[in-house]
């Protein structure tokens, strides 16, 4: 992740912005504008740690609003603190060394990347861990928190999880809706291979058995079973391994729909390739962190 670039940098800008960070009337009425302060970042349950990057990011993002050159800071972990690292309740995340009214003005934004961005790393890992040992790896959706999309995959990845589009311009997914409006699946296929753009992959949204079939004998070159049960999934599969053996390589199988931790590895042990899971962002539970904060 790279914390300075420009779309990162507006993210958090935005959400330092949205706090009024540098307005904090409580911190300005009560701290002594030289007072400086010790702040340690504590894991307050086990977790997948996501985002440690953001902490010093914020501060400098936090001294460019302000427009005053706020005093030095430190910012230091442990050599064995890092993104997808998993850390144990009570154990530390961070030091952060700095002018007190600036650590207190942004105590709350820095806490929510940090437990939104481990929330979402830590279910996506218990999904890995799920599917362990088998052919499966689980990827994500854009079922993202709106503005918050680089963010949210990057945290996945830190699960172990697997990106898949990063927005609609990453590659051809042919949806029900889609096949709707184009009049079936054979006539958005055709239309698609003669619109495509470059090299994408066409990959086909498919509910049943028979749209498989239209999608395999018309150019789908790789299909997304939606909402099938783990039966028909694996028959799905052996439809596609038996074209496979015939053409010489079988195409990529995605499911989706309905996924949960307690079926996942149903789905995982049909022999598809990937489990796309909107869960992991649409639906997933910060983690609890704390910032307790000293005079030094």
């Amino acid at each position: 992740m790279d914390w300075n670039s420009r779309r990162i940098t507006a993210i958090l800008e935005n959400a330092l912005l949205e706090d009024r960070a540098t307005r904090d009337a409580t911190s300005y009425a009560c701290v002594d504008p030289n007072q400086r302060a010790s702040a340690t970042i504590l894991a307050k349950q086990d977790c997948i740690l996501a985002g440690i990057g953001c902490v010093a990011r914020i501060l400098d993002v936090f001294a460019a609003l302000d427009g005053a050159v706020t005093s030095h800071y430190e910012v230091t972990t442990h050599p064995e603190i890092f993104d997808g690292v998993r850390l144990h309740n009570g154990q530390s995340v961070a030091v952060v060394r700095h002018n007190a009214r600036v650590i207190l003005s942004c105590e709350r934004v820095i806490l929510n990347f940090l437990q939104r961005m481990s929330g979402i790393a830590t279910f996506t890992r218990k999904f890995v861990e799920a599917v362990a040992g088998t052919h499966a790896r689980i990827l994500d959706t854009r079922k993202t928190a709106p503005g918050l999309r680089v963010i949210d995959k990057y945290a996945v990845r830190c699960g172990g999880g697997q990106n898949h589009r990063l927005d609609l311009s990453d590659g051809i997914l042919i949806k029900n809706n889609h096949i709707a409006l184009a009049g079936g699946i054979v006539p958005a296929l055709e239309r698609v291979h003669r619109n495509r753009r470059g090299s994408q992959i066409i990959e086909v949204e498919v509910r049943t058995l028979d749209e498989l079939e239209q999608a395999l004998k018309n150019g789908a070159e790789t299909v997304l079973l939606d909402n099938m049960s783990p039966e028909d999934v694996r028959l799905a599969v052996e439809r596609c391994s038996k074209q496979g053996q015939e053409k010489g390589a079988r195409i990529p199988i995605e499911c989706s729909g309905g996924i949960r931790l307690e079926n996942v590895r149903a789905y995982a042990e049909t022999g598809v390739d990937f489990i796309s899971v909107g869960l992991l962002t649409h639906s997933t539970h910060a983690v609890d962190m704390s910032l307790r904060v000293v005079p030094v």
